[in-house]
């Protein structure tokens, strides 16, 4: 009788073991430390998913210890790679209608980034995904703006014969258009070309403005606010035939989580800006806001520079063009 018993026990110990042992685990990838606002978003599916208890297991590789920041929108697509938080425009030598996410003047807030995403606009660039496999499982947006050496920058005018270092070759384009020298660099060598003398303007993100504390070199900031020039898609991407090879179960814990997970992300974002906003003043940086005067002078000059070599560049650029500035 004990020997039965004892069998049995073994066999259910064997059982459980095999059961764990073929829980799914995914790989999420991601550039940024733990402590940055993306991570934090990817590690909310990643808790959330496994609060579900649906044998599925999310393991985040952050500081690019698994790919190249540039290098993962491929592998993803290839099923290499199961899960990414990605600027999109990195892919844009894939799809050059994802360069329309890194696009001066298209996104005016982050209320209304939110009504882009859930858009015709973007389910658009969603299709183009599919064509790749991959499918968005949250949608992001992060702001940025100005920030000038000597002087305040709102409007074109305030960028001519500076020398300004830009995000994006769209922003290049709309800055040179407005009468500014470009200088090509990473965020991370602002610092030092505003100490040198070899910038004089920047542009970059809210968190990058902090992060490598520009605000020891500038006279005045321009952050997002009510209205920004400056917005970058940034969303969490899944391989597609991977979610759709997971149990309805885990694909429902999925998509919860993120639903939960792109909620944080657009109040998060928000807060970004505004913290930034109390390092600068901490500093005794001068503060400046872009009126909605300003952003339509910038967007009348992207339309002749940056929006006209996406159209000529891309063969439906001006249809995905016209749809996103038809979203309000």
């Amino acid at each position: 009788m004990k020997t039965k018993l004892l069998c049995a026990a073994f066999a259910a110990a064997i059982a459980t073991f095999t059961v764990s042992a073929q829980a799914t685990e995914l790989r999420l990838s991601h550039q940024w430390s733990n402590k940055d606002v993306r991570h934090h978003v990817a590690q909310i599916i990643a808790d959330e998913v496994a609060a579900a208890d649906v044998d599925l297991e999310i393991k985040i590789f952050g500081s690019k210890s698994l790919f190249k920041p540039r290098e993962q929108y491929k592998p993803l697509s290839r099923g290499q790679l199961d899960m990414t938080v990605l600027p999109l425009s990195y892919a844009g030598g894939q799809q050059p209608a994802f360069n329309l996410t890194l696009m001066p003047g298209l996104v005016k807030n982050h209320d209304h980034a939110a009504r882009l995403s859930d858009s015709p606009f973007m389910e658009a660039l969603e299709a183009k995904m599919a064509e790749d496999d991959v499918m968005v499982l949250v949608h992001g947006y992060l702001a940025g703006g100005f920030v000038g050496k000597d002087k305040c920058i709102t409007k074109p005018e305030d960028v001519v014969g500076q020398q300004t270092r830009a995000a994006g070759k769209a922003f290049e384009q709309m800055l040179a258009g407005a009468g500014a020298s470009i200088a090509s660099m990473a965020s991370s060598e602002i610092y030092n070309a505003m100490q040198t003398g070899v910038l004089t303007a920047a542009n970059t993100s809210s968190s990058s403005f902090v992060s490598y504390r520009i605000y020891e070199q500038v006279a005045c900031y321009t952050p997002a606010s009510d209205v920004a020039l400056w917005f970058m898609y940034q969303p969490v991407l899944m391989n597609k035939s991977t979610f759709e090879g997971l149990t309805q179960a885990q694909q429902t814990a999925l998509r919860d989580a993120s639903a939960k997970a792109e909620a944080f992300y657009l109040e998060e974002a928000k807060k970004q800006d505004a913290a930034s906003v109390k390092v600068f003043q901490n500093a005794g940086v001068e503060i400046a806001q872009m009126s909605a005067e300003d952003f339509e002078a910038w967007r009348a000059i992207a339309t002749e520079t940056s929006y006209k070599a996406f159209v000529e560049e891309v063969p439906d650029g001006q249809a995905l063009l016209d749809m996103a500035f038809a979203v309000e």
